[in-house]
C-alpha cells in the first residue's frame, strides 16, 4: 500500500467508520451483564475464552455471587468449579478473589470509575478497564484492543504497531473520543461476523472500498 496522508487516512477512517456504523447499528458488548461488577467478572473471564461460553457460566455465576463480599467470601476451590470451563480458572478465580478484595477494601464495595483504580486491582489491565468504563459506565478512556481489534486495525491500514498497547494509543489519535467505545464494538463484530481471520468475506465486504485488505492473500481477495 502506498503511504497515506494523515489526512487521507482520517477521511478513509470516517468512511470506514460510518460504512461499519450502518452495517451493524445494534452492536454491542456480547457479555451479558445487568451492573459493573457483573461486567467485571465476564471480562476478566473472557479471557482466552468466547464470550457464549462466558455468558452461559455466568448465568449461574451471577445467580450465586451477587456482590464483591460474596466473591471475596467464597472458597476458592468452589469458584474454580464454577468458572472451569472458561479455562485457566484457577488463575481467573485467584484474580476475581483478590479484584473482589481490593474493591471492598478501597471502594466500599463498589466497582471503581476510573481508569486509574481499575487498573489498580487484581487481575485488571487496561483491556478490561475499557470494557468496564466504555459499558457500564459510559465512559470513553481508552480504546479495547481484542484479538479483532488488533488484525482488523492492521488489516485495514490503520496501523502497523503490534502490540495492544501501542495499538490502543494510535487508534485513540485516529478515532473521535466519542466513538472509542463504539468503534471497538464495530470491529469486533466486523470481525465475527465478516472479516475473519482466514477467509475473510472481501466481495460481499460492507466496508471492502476503504480497505487496503493488507496481509490478505489475492486469492482470497476475489472469491
Amino acid at each position: 500500500m502506498p503511504r497515506e496522508t494523515d489526512a487521507a487516512k482520517a477521511n478513509r477512517l470516517k468512511s470506514i467508520i460510518a460504512g461499519l456504523k450502518k452495517t451493524y447499528p445494534g452492536a454491542r458488548c456480547e457479555l451479558n451483564f445487568s451492573n459493573p461488577l457483573q461486567l467485571l467478572i465476564a471480562t476478566i473471564l473472557s479471557a482466552q475464552c468466547t464470550d457464549k461460553r462466558v455468558n452461559l457460566v455466568t448465568a449461574e455465576l451471577f445467580g450465586k455471587h451477587r456482590s464483591a463480599t460474596d466473591y471475596a467470601k467464597a472458597g476458592l476451590t468452589e469458584l474454580e468449579q464454577d468458572i472451569k470451563s472458561t479455562g485457566f480458572f484457577r488463575n481467573k478465580a485467584k484474580s476475581i478473589k483478590a479484584c473482589c478484595q481490593a474493591i471492598i477494601e478501597k471502594h466500599g464495595g463498589q466497582v471503581p470509575r476510573t481508569m486509574e483504580e481499575l487498573v489498580a486491582l487484581g487481575g485488571v489491565g487496561r483491556k478490561t478497564a475499557n470494557v468496564v468504563l466504555g459499558n457500564a459506565f459510559d465512559m470513553n478512556a481508552g480504546v479495547v484492543v481484542d484479538t479483532h481489534v488488533t488484525r482488523l486495525s492492521q488489516r485495514l491500514g490503520l496501523t502497523k504497531e503490534k502490540t495492544p498497547e501501542k495499538i490502543e494509543q494510535m487508534l485513540m489519535k485516529l478515532v473521535p473520543r466519542k466513538q472509542w467505545t463504539m468503534f471497538s464494538h464495530w470491529l469486533i463484530w466486523h470481525g465475527r461476523r465478516r472479516c475473519f481471520a482466514r477467509n475473510p468475506e472481501c466481495p460481499t465486504c460492507e466496508i471492502k472500498a476503504f480497505c487496503p485488505r493488507i496481509g490478505v492473500p489475492s486469492s482470497e481477495r476475489n472469491k
